[in-house]
Order: C-alpha cells, then sequence, then structure tokens
C-alpha cells in the first residue's frame, strides 16, 4: 500500500447511536482496502444482525461473549437475530474474554490486578471499543474462524451497539503481542 491519507472520525461521545455510522465507515473502508474478514462484538445480536446486513457476503463472525457471564448455562443472544445472522452467513461464537474471565475469577477472589487486566485498561486509553477490537480479534483467532495472517475489521462498542471500527492484524491469545492496529476508521472523543 502506498502512503496516503486517510480520515478518521471522531465522535464527540460514545454508545448505540452511532451504531449505523460506525458500520457505514467500516464498510467503506473494508472495501477500499478489500478486507473480507470481519469480526463484530454483540451479545444480544442486535448489532450483528445489522452488520450481517450491511457485510453479507464477506467472512462476518460474531463475538457473543461467554456462555454463563451473568446466569449459568444462558448467553445473552436474541434468538430472532441469531437466525438474521446466519440467514446472511454470518458465523456466531461464544467464548471467553480474550482480556478477562480467569484473571477476573482470580480478581474476584484474591483482589490483585491481573496481567490481562492491565492490558485491557491500557488500551481503553484509546477507547472502550479499540480494546473490544483488539479483544474480539484475538478470540476468532482462537476460535479457527479468522486467520492471523490476513489483515481483519473489528468493530466494537462501548456498552451496546458499535461506536469503533479497527483494521487489525490479528493474534492468538497466547501471542497477543503479534497484534498490530493498523487503523483506527472510527472511534469516541470521550
Amino acid at each position: 500500500m502506498n502512503d496516503k491519507v486517510c480520515e478518521t472520525v471522531y465522535f464527540s461521545e460514545s454508545g448505540s447511536g452511532k451504531t449505523d455510522e460506525t458500520l457505514r465507515l467500516a464498510k467503506e473502508r473494508a472495501d477500499a482496502l478489500g478486507i473480507r474478514n470481519i469480526i463484530v462484538a454483540s451479545y444480544t445480536g442486535k448489532t450483528g444482525a445489522k452488520a450481517s446486513e450491511i457485510f453479507k457476503g464477506y467472512k462476518l463472525v460474531i463475538s457473543a461473549g461467554v456462555v454463563g457471564f451473568r446466569e449459568p448455562n444462558l448467553h445473552r443472544m436474541e434468538p430472532e437475530n441469531r437466525a438474521i445472522i446466519e440467514g446472511n452467513g454470518g458465523k456466531i461464537f461464544f467464548s471467553t474474554h480474550a482480556f478477562g474471565t480467569l484473571g477476573r475469577a482470580v480478581h474476584r477472589r484474591f483482589g490483585p490486578i491481573q496481567v490481562d487486566e492491565i492490558i485491557a485498561h491500557v488500551l481503553r486509553l484509546f477507547s472502550q471499543g479499540v480494546k473490544v477490537g483488539c479483544e474480539i480479534a484475538c478470540m476468532a483467532a482462537d476460535a479457527g474462524l479468522i486467520r492471523t495472517d490476513e489483515e481483519a475489521l473489528a468493530i466494537g462498542g462501548s456498552g451496546g451497539g458499535a461506536d469503533t471500527a479497527i483494521i487489525v492484524k490479528p493474534s492468538n491469545t497466547h501471542t497477543f503481542f503479534d497484534t498490530r492496529v493498523k487503523e483506527i476508521i472510527c472511534k469516541p472523543r470521550d
């Protein structure tokens, strides 16, 4: 790729109200770069269903979090959203958070901060969505749903919907420091 000036959009606030614009900007950039690997964080499937319409025909992976996070043996994916995502060719996976879970259990029991929590807090210096984008890229690679030798577009948010999109060269969680954030397409400024 030749040197090029690319636009980054900084939203004045975070949140689900930026989902449609985030998906639009992400699609534009994915198309410009020829990226076909798309990863979206979506617990209930609402954002995932929207993404599956926009990214129909792409290799779309929806990271739906961990089963049993709020209540044993249950996930939060709404059946109608799951049907839309799968009907549009998207794949859904449920997995532990790459930057949490086991460390969270140690913290709850013994109190000290764990390394994965430190990494998560450092990435949140950019935004919650940047942290989520890096995390779901690792999780999708760990699940074998995306390759680590191809760039991917990762979409995340700040507690519902999407407000951040990044281009990332993913890695597996155990080789996290090989991950590269290539571009920030959009993120909240706050």
